[in-house]
């Protein structure tokens, strides 16, 4: 394996620039029991060393973006409100995490909990930053001391640190869990409290795709206490249900009992709340010839669940129904999108034919993308297609949905952007004020919607509107067996 830390060869001027690590692997098949199970030992000290120094590379990308080119507080774009997040490492700059995520290809959470991780190790934890760096704590066990310890004033977080780190290897994740709160509580009482209103600040609900077919995950922050009353109250509910004969499983009843809380389908004293539901489905799917999944609001669904769906639209009719609607979008056979009409649009445009030869069937296009505007806002049919076609937020693993993202000028309107469907694309309000404010980022788009975003470190990542297939892949070498290239989602209907 690479070799990292003192060990490693000195650095020229060429320095690691794009070779790909080297991997040493023994002959798995040639080793004895003895000693798979010593490369193993080697591998989780591994592990724990390019954790440790992972962190110190995001704390040096860190170091690189000052916070001295954001926004001004009570200048344009600064931060304000409740709306706006608490800083995430002191002194370094607030698109920081967006920029790691980006060279990271991760989400921006994950991204942001990796950077305050480092930041605890270097300000709080030294001496468990420097176990791992010898390989002596593996990443589970200083990820525990971090998760109690990180709330707390360093100069406590040292003082616990100093007790436990000794014997931190040897004790499983949840005796050292419980062994440091203990430690703590010793030292600082107060510490814990500040961890918990802490938590409760940051908490929040969250959906997610489940690992089981059709199904996803809905879960919420709560404070402890609350938490064990609402599973308690939905576990007595189910409970009622099943001795009133109901045969379902009981974890199908607690979910269930815990939907119809929450949309409380017989409370008629509340205001009317619609829900909006984006499905998405190609026309072979649709008509039956195809299993290809649909999606619901971004979640992948089985085509059961979307022929269920679409039956409330009067199935394969596809009737607008009372109070929603239904956009059509058409495509070209590679996915991009051509064109949006609503149903009642596509009657009218088949039924007045084309305006040029009402009489004849000339073959004229009757139907094209939205039209450029001479002003800054796109028009109604222009935001239809923008977000038609990009569903979410387009910033590279965002994938926020459309019904909190704007329509942004890829170029800028006051840069000479023009107001045109190949120069829009959907930005969540984060990522947007990122493009607007932040430093060294550009942003380019192609005119059919494929996104080019580089951060100011130079990583570079692309985003095609999630309906669009790749490009073929090139012909491989005669010889070579070929590379299928599996469509990437499919087109809107």
């Amino acid at each position: 394996m690479e070799q990292i830390g003192e060990d490693a060869p000195p650095c020229d001027g060429g320095l690691l620039v794009a070779e790909r690590p080297e991997l040493r692997r023994l002959p798995v098949g040639l080793l004895t029991r003895e000693q798979k199970a010593a490369e193993l030992e080697h591998v989780a000290a591994l592990k724990a060393r390019l954790a440790a120094y992972e962190a110190e590379l995001v704390l040096g990308l860190a170091d690189d973006s000052p916070d001295d080119l954001d926004p001004a507080p009570g200048t344009p774009g600064a931060r304000r409100g409740s709306w706006a997040p608490d800083p995430e490492l002191p002194g370094v700059s607030e698109f920081f995490p967006a920029e790691l995520a980006v060279v990271l290809n991760c989400g921006r959470r994950s991204a942001s909990i990796l950077a305050h991780r480092a930041w605890v190790y270097r300000e709080s934890l030294p001496a468990t930053w420097a176990a791992l760096a010898e390989g002596v704590l593996d990443e589970a066990r200083a990820k525990v001391l971090v998760d109690v310890l990180q709330h707390t004033d360093p100069a406590v977080a040292r003082e616990v640190e100093a007790r436990l780190i000794g014997q931190a290897a040897g004790w499983t994740t949840h005796t050292l869990r419980k062994r440091t709160v203990a430690a703590l509580l010793a030292v600082d009482a107060d510490a814990v409290d500040v961890r918990r209103r802490d938590a409760e600040r940051q908490a929040d609900v969250r959906v997610y795709p489940s690992p089981r077919e059709g199904m996803s995950t809905l879960a919420a922050d709560l404070p402890a206490p609350v938490a064990a009353a609402c599973f308690d109250l939905v576990d007595q509910l189910a409970v009622l249900l099943k001795r009133d004969g109901d045969q379902r499983p009981i974890g199908q009843l607690r979910a269930a009992v815990l939907a119809d809380l929450i949309q409380r389908p017989w409370d008629t004293s509340r205001p009317a709340v619609t829900a909006h539901l984006q499905i998405t489905a190609t026309l072979a799917a649709l008509a039956g010839d195809s299993n290809e999944a649909g999606e619901v609001n971004g979640l992948p669904i089985t085509i059961g669940q979307l022929r269920e769906l679409l039956r409330a639209l009067d199935g394969l009719g596809l009737r607008t129904p009372e109070g929603g609607s239904v956009t059509l979008a058409l495509t070209e056979d590679d996915g991009t999108l051509r064109a949006t009409s609503t149903l009642d649009q596509l009657r009218r445009i088949a039924r007045r034919g084309c305006p040029e030869h009402p009489a004849a069937d000339c073959g004229c296009a009757v139907l094209d993308r939205p039209a450029p505007v001479d002003r800054h806002d796109p028009s109604a049919a222009q935001q239809t297609f923008v977000h038609t076609r990009d569903r979410t937020c387009r910033f590279p693993g965002c994938g926020q949905r459309v019904g909190w993202a704007d329509a942004d000028h890829v170029v800028p309107h006051a840069h000479g952007g023009a107001t045109d469907c190949g120069n829009l694309c959907c930005l969540c309000r984060s990522h947007h004020r990122l493009k607007t404010f932040a430093r060294g980022w550009r942003f380019e788009m192609s005119p059919d919607g494929v996104l080019t975003v580089t951060t100011p470190s130079g990583i570079t990542r692309t985003t095609r509107p999630p309906g669009m297939r790749p490009p073929p892949a090139a012909t491989p070498p005669p010889g070579d067996p070929p590379s299928p290239t599996d469509p990437d989602e499919p087109p809107p209907f």
